[in-house]
């Protein structure tokens, strides 16, 4: 059957106007914000448009008697078939139905009918666990690599003042980057706000002083080149062949699965090992993403929410992820 749009200000109205139509048991394909009808629309307005349909004349309880049929061994062994409007209420918060339906398996079946929005959090947090950082988000020696523009020394003067705000030990600022001046700049005004020591490292053999000198942590910053280009291949050269490297690509939130594999083969030989989500607040939603570090099993280390320095700025734990795919907006810890 061909799906069914329906169309709302809210995601509940679009699907009370689907189950109307369709019936309790209309299955939602996805939700998308489109541009409003009418004038609403000129001026900027947006709606919710619910894609759904409904299997015809099949019932649950037909369907379950049909696979206990036609495979009575398996039906007998397996877990309780997935609750379709479980999964089709996390669908409507923009999930992928992959994750949809790996969150609500996780979820044992006595407590899937009366289940809080609370409880079905904590449930994609926990689905979520594989590629959050749980603590290790930041290492001795961080680097920080991803094309022009996407927040690399903004996230770092994020950390620094962070840790100075709550007392803990200071970060040394190293700025490896000959190429971009107001960059360079930029991060030693940040240094001297905050009080970190700042180092500018304009060759190879400079950056790797500059870290192995440190008796503090250390964050450094990097040109937006690609690691083919000669000369920034010799900065990553230097940076890997140090001990307790951990190297984050930050990349907005934004960010298609399409797009991240292009950013993550330019950078490939600089050997990332996390990422940095930035721009979140500028991201209709982070899921297209989520979905491509799912894919490779690759860690979010951090968060960033917004240009505010030091706030806009959290661990990317399984429950900040989580908010972060439902529109929410994670919890800054002090």
């Amino acid at each position: 059957m061909t799906p069914q749009r329906f169309r709302s200000s809210s995601v509940r109205d679009a699907l009370a106007q689907a189950r109307e139509a369709l019936g309790p048991s209309a299955l939602v394909l996805g939700t998308r914000l489109v541009p409003a009808s009418g004038w609403r629309g000129w001026l900027g307005g947006r709606e919710v448009e619910v894609s759904a349909f409904a299997p015809a004349g099949v019932s649950e309880n037909r369907r379950s008697r049909e696979s206990e049929t036609a495979h009575p061994a398996h039906a007998r062994g397996a877990q309780p078939p997935v609750t379709d409007s479980l999964v089709a209420r996390l669908i409507a918060t923009g999930l992928d139905r992959d994750l949809a339906e790996d969150v609500v398996e996780a979820i044992p079946q006595a407590r899937r009918r009366d289940i809080s929005q609370g409880q079905l959090r904590q449930a994609l947090a926990a689905s979520l666990a594989p590629v959050a950082s749980r603590g290790l988000a930041l290492g001795d020696v961080n680097v920080f690599i991803g094309p022009p523009g996407v927040g690399k020394t903004t996230t770092i003067a994020k950390i620094a003042a962070q840790a100075r705000a709550r007392g803990e030990r200071r970060f040394r600022l190293v700025a490896a980057d000959g190429y971009r001046v107001g960059a360079v700049e930029q991060l030693r005004l940040y240094a001297d706000i905050i009080g970190s020591p700042f180092v500018v490292a304009r060759t190879p053999e400079e950056v790797g002083a500059a870290v192995a000198s440190s008796k503090l942590p250390v964050l450094v910053d990097t040109p937006g080149l690609s690691p083919a280009n000669e000369e920034a291949a010799a900065f990553f050269e230097a940076l890997s062949a140090l001990p307790g490297v951990h190297t984050h690509l930050v990349v907005p939130g934004s960010t298609t699965p399409r797009d991240f594999e292009r950013i993550w083969d330019r950078f490939a030989m600089a050997g990332a090992d996390r990422v940095v989500m930035s721009k979140v607040d500028e991201a209709e939603t982070v899921m297209p993403l989520v979905r491509a570090l799912r894919q490779r099993a690759l860690p979010v280390s951090l968060i960033g929410l917004g240009q505010r320095v030091p706030e806009d700025l959290v661990e990317a734990d399984p429950e900040s992820l989580a908010a972060c795919l439902l529109g929410q907006v994670p919890v800054v810890h002090a």
